[in-house]
């Protein structure tokens, strides 16, 4: 099923797929609603999609106005794709993509502060578990109201102890789930968009 992008600047631009059945991309209805959620907070922000696959959430918030997306997947094909979609999208400019593991670079320092981390890892390899750890136990990656999102497949779903990381909402669509984070206080954060949950 070819991917879009949904609204912004590139609103309709198609973009490339990833060869092979390595990534998992997020169903147009999914990417609309998550959006639709993070509403103006995305205008401006910094962002890391880790597990990049296509790079199609990144460019979803370039084209809505996000400042600067970081790409990480350690997957060849996958950053090959990346590249194209930022071509053919014209957002090279705003964006770095980096071949690397996603969880060797959350160990390590940041590069810079990102307002929103996004992690859509491959299926049922528990890695969302290991990269959600590993930002938590990095406090250099979560100043306070850092937002870090995951998508997983319902059936992955497990509570997590977390000490500067806080579940604040949950929503399905289908057969995906989308997890919010948000790092520090309540007094930090400021509430998201509320968007309709359209589960199954």
């Amino acid at each position: 099923m070819p991917i879009r992008v949904i609204a912004g600047s590139a609103k309709g631009r198609r973009l490339k797929m990833v060869p092979g059945d390595t990534t998992r991309p997020v169903m147009d209805r999914v990417k609309e609603a998550l959006f639709s959620i993070l509403g103006r907070s995305i205008y401006d922000a910094t962002i890391l999609d880790l597990f990049a696959g296509t790079g199609s959430v990144g460019i979803e918030a370039l084209s809505r106005g996000a400042a600067h997306v970081t790409f990480v997947d350690l997957d060849r094909m996958a950053v090959q794709t990346v590249r194209e979609n930022l071509e053919l999208t014209r957002f090279v400019d705003k964006s770095t993509v980096r071949r690397a593991d996603a969880l060797a670079v959350v160990k390590a320092p940041p590069d810079r502060h990102y307002d929103l981390i996004y992690v859509a890892p491959p299926q049922y390899k528990r890695l969302w578990v290991d990269a959600v750890t590993a930002l938590d136990k990095n406090a250099a990656w979560l100043p306070d109201g850092t937002r870090v999102i995951v998508q997983i497949d319902p059936s992955e779903r497990q509570d997590l102890t977390l000490e500067r990381l806080s579940l604040t909402d949950e929503r399905t669509y289908g057969k995906t789930l989308l997890l919010f984070y948000v790092a520090g206080t309540d007094e930090a954060v400021e509430p998201l968009d509320e968007a309709t949950d359209l589960g199954e």
